[in-house]
């Protein structure tokens, strides 16, 4: 269901579980060359709960599995720190793991979760009751580049001969958290320059977990609140722009186009990524989220 965003199984008269599988992908070799893992759990935890809340599904739980070279003490510490952060912030339960040594299989960390919710039958979303030229599109902006895209940002970084401690050439967007390399989260991070954030640090800014505002939607509208902006009727799908870029708006009808009339502001890094590395608009649009 939910164009393959997660897959729905059928538990009893009246829910349906949810669950998806997802990792962290190429973004790990820059956290591993900066020595930076405190944002990788985050991505691991986001790109599988934000799958689930395209289907209409609560995250209730969440397991880990990392493959490794060789064990590294430190590193998986701090895993471990990104991964408890990620799920408080996605209200699931870390119920378990795996970390595996695998030396003569794997040379570089690799790290993937898998994501359990829930909806109530009838509440899924699955975009059959979309309306063309009646519904609209409604945008949340990205954290970032989140955690697609990265085989594409390692190529121009290297091509360009940029590296990831230097100094980052643009202004962050002020609204933003960010993760700073061995430290905690930076909010509203201070431009002056002893506190400029590198070029490292900016595209390792973990991807954001939307639990919060959309299950509270969701809950607010079903349950008819004062306040609500919507009734649960209004809300006919959700797309969760990763892998593919905006083309993940086509995954949910094979009959179904948009038109973005008012696109959501580009971050700053991904106008510089794509001035950088000559990178046609075709191309960013279907790589990246676009804000």
């Amino acid at each position: 269901g939910g164009g393959g965003f997660s897959g729905l199984i059928e538990f009893g008269d009246d829910a349906l579980l949810a669950l998806c599988t997802d990792g962290v992908g190429s973004k790990l070799m820059l956290a591993a060359e900066m020595r930076a893992y405190e944002g990788v759990g985050m991505d691991c935890v986001a790109m599988n709960v934000n799958d689930l809340l395209c289907v209409g599904a609560e995250p209730l739980a969440f397991v880990d599995y990392v493959a490794t070279p060789r064990p590294d003490p430190e590193v998986h510490a701090s895993l471990g720190r990104s991964l408890r952060r990620a799920c408080d912030a996605a209200r699931v339960t870390l119920c378990g793991g795996e970390t595996a040594t695998l030396p003569d299989m794997v040379k570089e960390l690799d790290m993937s979760g898998t994501a359990l919710g829930w909806v109530r039958r009838g509440d899924q979303l699955d975009g059959r009751r979309v309306e063309p030229g009646r519904d609209v599109l409604v945008g949340i902006p990205s954290s970032g580049t989140h955690s697609n895209g990265y085989s594409l940002v390692r190529k121009v970084l290297e091509v360009a001969g940029v590296s990831l401690t230097e100094s980052s050439p643009f202004e962050a967007d002020e609204h933003r958290s960010f993760v700073r390399a061995g430290g905690p989260i930076v909010r509203n991070p201070s431009m002056d320059q002893e506190n400029l954030l590198t070029i490292g640090e900016v595209f390792l800014n973990p991807t954001h977990i939307y639990v919060d505002p959309i299950v509270s939607l969701l809950d607010a509208a079903r349950e008819g609140q004062p306040g609500a902006p919507c009734s649960y009727s209004d809300i006919k799908g959700m797309f969760h722009i990763t892998g593919g870029g905006l083309t993940n708006l086509l995954r949910l009808r094979k009959d179904l186009g948009f038109r973005i009339r008012e696109p959501l502001p580009v971050p700053p890094e991904m106008v510089w990524l794509q001035s950088k590395g000559k990178i046609t608009n075709a191309e960013m649009y279907r790589t990246f989220n676009m804000g």
